[in-house]
């Protein structure tokens, strides 16, 4: 990574991580970080579910179990954060009755992660399917986001007041989701050294990284120029939406 990439990553993941972490302290804003959250992780388990059948079909057992233990990893995440939106009355909005489009023709913004479409720009829906996605590219490009992971849910978890118990277990649970990303970390940079030479996980890493930042950048550009709104993603009400989440492009 070169010395503006570098400046790029640190101006980025802070202004990220300031934001996240404003967000989950205060309790107006709580709610739609949790549903976004629950989102991210709950979305990411039939991703990750085809890609563990994908890797049992090609023989390779080692990965095929790790998948399948990240997939049940998120899949806790994802439940985490629902019942953290429970005590605060509240759920994920049900997708299958929000429409495809706003009145106006657009699509509903709350189906797109502008993140994601940055992070893999000029990459076709098709490349990224897990019965099809390049092994080097999946495993790089998730590598980056559960490392960034790992350290912004514990910023996220610290910045949490410690004067209520709701507070208190949910920093419990954002530090257990940390430490679940560090090991995913683990296993994708392991994953990338079964199969390619130190220099070549080197390169793909810092290719990801660049995009990394790139992506984080036009993201925190979005989030200012909408005035800091987010689109809402919650409803009133308790049920257990732990599941009910779209899918995504990519994984937390």
């Amino acid at each position: 990574m070169n010395l503006s990439t570098q400046l790029l990553h640190i101006f980025g993941s802070g202004a990220s991580a300031y934001i996240s972490a404003r967000n989950m302290r205060d309790l107006q804003t709580r709610p739609n970080t949790l549903a976004a959250l629950q989102m991210a992780e709950s979305g990411s388990v039939p991703f990750l579910e085809a890609l563990s059948a994908r890797a049992a079909a090609e023989g390779d057992d080692w990965l095929a179990e790790r998948l399948a233990r990240h997939a049940n990893d998120e899949r806790r995440h994802g439940q985490i954060f629902a019942q953290a939106l429970k005590q605060l009355n509240k759920q994920l909005i049900d997708f299958k009755s929000v429409p495809q489009t706003t009145t106006d023709g657009t699509p509903d913004e709350r189906r797109r992660s502008p993140f994601f479409e940055a992070y893999f720009k000029d990459y076709s829906s098709e490349a990224l399917k897990p019965e099809t996605m390049d092994w080097t590219v999946f495993f790089a490009s998730t590598y980056i986001l559960e490392l960034d992971a790992s350290k912004d849910f514990v910023r996220m978890a610290n910045a949490l007041p410690g004067d209520d118990l709701g507070s208190v277990s949910l920093k419990k649970g954002i530090l257990s989701v940390a430490q679940d990303e560090t090991g995913h970390a683990a296993y994708l940079r392991e994953a990338m050294e079964r199969q390619l030479s130190l220099a070549a996980v080197d390169e793909a890493i810092a290719t990801w990284r660049t995009r990394k930042v790139n992506a984080l950048i036009a993201m925190v550009g979005g989030f200012l120029q909408k005035g800091g709104k987010m689109p809402a993603l919650t409803q009133e009400g308790m049920p257990d939406r732990a599941e009910a989440a779209p899918e995504l492009v990519g994984v937390n």
